[in-house]
């Protein structure tokens, strides 16, 4: 099946474990017989069509893919051992576990197919205000500062260790424009909103459980506007994360949902009279 070759060039191998190699693969399978064929045919709305065209189908490649892969090698072989606090569902301090950058790198870090694809999101929309809950090692964050220099993303970690590494990371590749806050997001995150008006982007690779996540969409649904968007990863790596989707799509503030399978985007355009959702082929 031509599927299986698809493996070796995304996350999913990477997931099996956790999720079920079996029940993954069928869901993946499921995605790419219903969605649409990715070249925008048959496409009515007007702005996902633009999307398609000038986004999701950009083959370009920008300048600063080279040296944030060049990052994410480095990171793949670094073999130093952090101490990892663990943030269970909820909220508070559950342990401390030992992991090497390699391991995180190898488990954690979006394929650059979809790092690549928020870096053109921002390179397009210039969101200015931009904000990710889940730095990690750093590779999505370096790439959305990089897409447009003269935003400002903040980004935040539950892991002061993993922080200060994407911190090194962020000063290797000269990127100005990004503050790193550490700490629990059920702490940081309603201080963060508290000092802000508006939320033009946000990409939230947080805690992925059903309550965490529909926590965080609700409390950041009163910081977005109609320009916002919201990327929400790993929408089908369990039950919960499906339900959680479920519910955003329904929400009615919600317009227009695009499902990329490991990644859904989130829109607010008024423009689109008639809530749609989406599930494209990428």
């Amino acid at each position: 099946m031509r599927y299986f070759g698809f493996l070796k060039k995304t996350q999913l191998h990477q997931q099996f474990n956790m999720y079920g190699h079996f029940t993954l693969l069928s869901k993946f399978i499921q995605y790419k017989i219903k969605s649409s064929n990715g070249k925008g045919h048959g496409v009515h709305s007007p702005f996902v069509y633009d999307f398609i065209r000038k986004v999701l189908l950009d083959k370009r490649f920008f300048y600063a893919y080279e040296a944030i892969e060049a990052c994410r090698k480095n990171m793949l072989q670094d073999q130093r051992v952090l101490q990892i606090e663990d943030f269970g569902a909820g909220s508070r301090l559950r342990k401390t576990n030992q992991r090497s950058i390699h391991e995180i790198a190898k488990s954690s870090l979006k394929p650059k197919k979809f790092s690549q694809l928020i870096f053109r999101i921002v390179n397009h929309y210039h969101p200015e205000k931009i904000l990710e809950l889940g730095t990690s090692l750093g590779i999505t964050t370096s790439y959305m500062a990089a897409a447009n220099e003269k935003a400002t993303v903040y980004s935040m970690e539950g892991a002061s260790e993993i922080a200060a590494v994407a911190e090194s990371n962020f000063e290797k590749l000269a990127l100005k424009n990004i503050v790193v806050i550490v700490g629990n997001f059920d702490d940081t995150l309603p201080l963060y909103l508290a000092t802000e008006n508006k939320l033009d982007l946000v990409f939230v690779d947080g805690n992925h459980r059903y309550e965490p996540t529909i926590q965080y969409f609700e409390q950041l649904l009163i910081k977005t506007t109609e320009e916002s968007i919201l990327i929400f990863d790993d929408i089908h790596w369990s039950e919960e994360m499906e339900r959680a989707w479920n519910y955003i799509q329904q929400h009615p503030q919600v317009r227009v949902t695009i499902d990329l399978f490991f990644i859904g985007l989130v829109f607010f355009r008024k423009e689109n009279k008639v809530k749609q959702h989406f599930s494209i082929s990428f």
